[in-house]
């Protein structure tokens, strides 16, 4: 069965960090882009970052750019979303994706609709 699992999330202290988790079973992801969302209490559904299939380029929201960074290992069917510096806007439940693309240097950052597969998500609060 195919499953994506997200973890570590959890409450943090304003400026802490948290490194959040995503590990698939079921499937080999090499050929896939890796989506990282969030959602807030009363938002949309906010893209934060996505790392691409070939050449695992990274493209981080402004919102988060320069204090989250997003990496994936493809052995393991891992990837990984650094998160510091946190703020209480950053508060949300974070979920991770996944999306069939081939081989390309792209991903769609803020484009929900475009990735099949999404994890349960985890809990992110970020309060003092």
């Amino acid at each position: 069965q195919v499953q994506l699992v997200e973890s570590g999330g959890g409450l943090v202290q304003p400026g802490g960090s948290l490194r959040l988790s995503c590990k698939a079973s079921g499937f080999s992801w090499n050929f896939y882009i890796i989506g990282w969302f969030r959602q807030a209490p009363g938002k949309e559904r906010e893209g934060v970052a996505c790392i691409s299939s070939l050449g695992s380029r990274t493209y981080i929201a402004d919102s988060v750019k320069g204090r989250f960074s997003l990496s994936r290992d493809d052995d393991e069917n891992a990837s990984y979303l650094q998160m510091d510096d946190l703020k209480t806007e950053d508060t949300a439940v974070y979920y991770c994706a996944t999306s069939w693309r081939g081989q390309t240097t792209r991903c769609p950052i803020d484009a929900a609709n475009e990735y099949d597969q999404w994890g349960q998500g985890t809990q992110v609060t970020v309060s003092s």
